[in-house]
């Protein structure tokens, strides 16, 4: 049986941005070639860290969203995000039924707007 992750990693942000590609190919790759598939990715570029890591104050960020057997591809990338010295920071979570939900909403842009957004959206329709 399949179960659905999402997987944050930070890139270190002294890379170009086509080396930041290359990496992300990398993990996307890695994670095809085992059986598993792309649902949804997603790049939020380059952001200030919460407190410094490995010397470093900001970091690309990437998050995707796959699915896989339970286990085998989740094992076999995160053995390569610790291998790999672009990687700062990662993190993998299982999703259940409510963050699925929440995702597919993100996806659709029912939830996530700031509230200036809502704000604006309403003295427009007024």
């Amino acid at each position: 049986m399949s179960k659905q992750y999402e997987t944050v990693f930070i890139l270190t942000p002294i890379l170009s941005e086509a080396q930041a590609k290359d990496a992300v190919e990398k993990f996307t790759t890695i994670i095809t070639a085992n059986g598993g598939s792309i649902v949804h990715e997603e790049s939020w570029g380059l952001r200030k860290l919460a407190y410094p890591i490995q010397k470093k104050n900001s970091g690309f960020y990437h998050v995707v969203e796959y699915t896989a057997a339970e286990g085998n591809v989740v094992d076999v990338l995160e053995t390569e995000f610790r291998r790999d010295e672009r990687i700062l920071r990662f993190m993998t979570i299982a999703l259940d039924k409510h963050a699925l939900a929440y995702n597919e909403k993100k996806r659709k842009g029912l939830v996530g707007r700031k509230k200036e957004d809502t704000a604006e959206s309403k003295t427009e329709n007024a």
